[in-house]
């Protein structure tokens, strides 16, 4: 059985908004037309597939799924979901695109299930809305990393995360371009989207959480992140080095607050896909440092191509293929 833990969708609704404030110039929003203009208004018969299959939940997709022998998607809400609108508008958005979900799993419950999308910048809305989510069947909550410009460690947005251990459901933590203050360096070289700031960002996200003390405060807190770990377990030597040498200087400079390494957060708190990223090698390895429990199937649909992903994961040498392709998922997304 394959069971691919990372694929994306967009409501109408959402999309139509997206195009209002590219239309509008969405001064405070970085990056928003080089992410997402292109499915809006296509110029290519990529971006035309795009903007054909990211809003379709129903058989267009299930023949993707059925040709590449995927059995179940996890489907959430596409980058830059919700984010960058006003607090009102991106609830009433999230609770929307959460409704469509719902009403696609409950229409193909053996072939979809979702995460919930929330809107981070109104933090109490947000955690009523992934219970609400979750009550009607939804398996955990998506967001795109940053939230104009603020990320997860901030005290503001602990509702969130403290909804996500009482309902013992996790957060996916899916990229997105850089931030504003960051955005311009890497966009001199087109950098700022999926080929080098998506994954920049949403690794200095994992560490920002790892190192700020969140996980010593809510210990049961689960984070799944996708691309194998956005590179952070090919660092982890290194970030646990730096770490450890950081402790003498912590009094004197305290930005570093929590109790363990970055890689016992890794092992204990986070889970890791494959999507967009089914290399040999890589996946190798990343299981190797995670473990066989903690490393999930996905491709990235439809922005990956489901029949390229499937063929190149089926070389990879793997210690348990069937933790790997589904057990893991069932267990972390609670699937039946």
């Amino acid at each position: 059985m394959k069971i691919s833990t990372e694929e994306a969708f967009a409501t109408p609704l959402l999309m139509a908004e997206w195009k209002k404030l590219i239309d509008d110039g969405n001064p405070n929003e970085a990056g928003l037309e080089q992410m997402i203009g292109a499915v809006l208004d296509p110029v290519s018969d990529w971006e035309a597939m795009l903007q054909e299959r990211l809003p379709e939940l129903g058989p267009l997709r299930i023949q993707a799924m059925d040709e590449s022998g995927v059995d179940m998607q996890l489907i959430f809400i596409t980058a830059p979901g919700v984010q960058p609108f006003t607090a009102d508008l991106a609830n009433a958005l999230a609770i929307d695109a959460n409704d469509v979900l719902i009403e696609a799993v409950n229409a193909h419950p053996a072939h979809f299930a979702g995460l919930a999308a929330i809107a981070p910048q109104a933090p109490e809305a947000a955690a009523k809305e992934l219970q609400r989510a979750v009550g009607l069947g939804l398996k955990g909550a998506a967001i795109n990393s940053h939230t104009k410009g603020e990320y997860l460690d901030a005290p503001g947005f602990r509702p969130i995360l403290e909804a996500a251990v009482d309902l013992d459901v996790p957060i996916y933590l899916h990229p997105r371009t850089v931030p504003p203050a960051m955005a311009a360096l890497y966009a001199e070289r087109h950098m700022e989207g999926a080929f080098w700031g998506f994954q920049t960002d949403t690794g200095f996200h994992m560490l920002r959480l790892m190192v700020s003390g969140v996980f010593d405060d809510l210990p049961d807190l689960q984070i799944v992140v996708g691309h194998l770990g956005e590179g952070i377990p090919f660092w982890l030597d290194r970030l646990d080095r730096q770490y450890h040498r950081g402790q003498p200087v912590r009094e004197r400079v305290p930005h570093w607050h929590a109790k363990r390494l970055p890689s016992e957060y890794l092992a204990d708190n986070f889970h890791i896909t494959s999507s967009g990223h089914n290399w040999d090698p890589a996946v190798r390895f990343v299981e190797e440092v995670v473990g066989e429990d903690r490393l999930m199937f996905a491709i990235d649909y439809p922005y990956a191509n489901c029949n390229q992903q499937v063929d190149q994961a089926a070389a990879i040498t793997l210690a348990n293929p069937e933790k790997f392709y589904h057990l893991n998922a069932k267990k972390v997304f609670k699937l039946d």
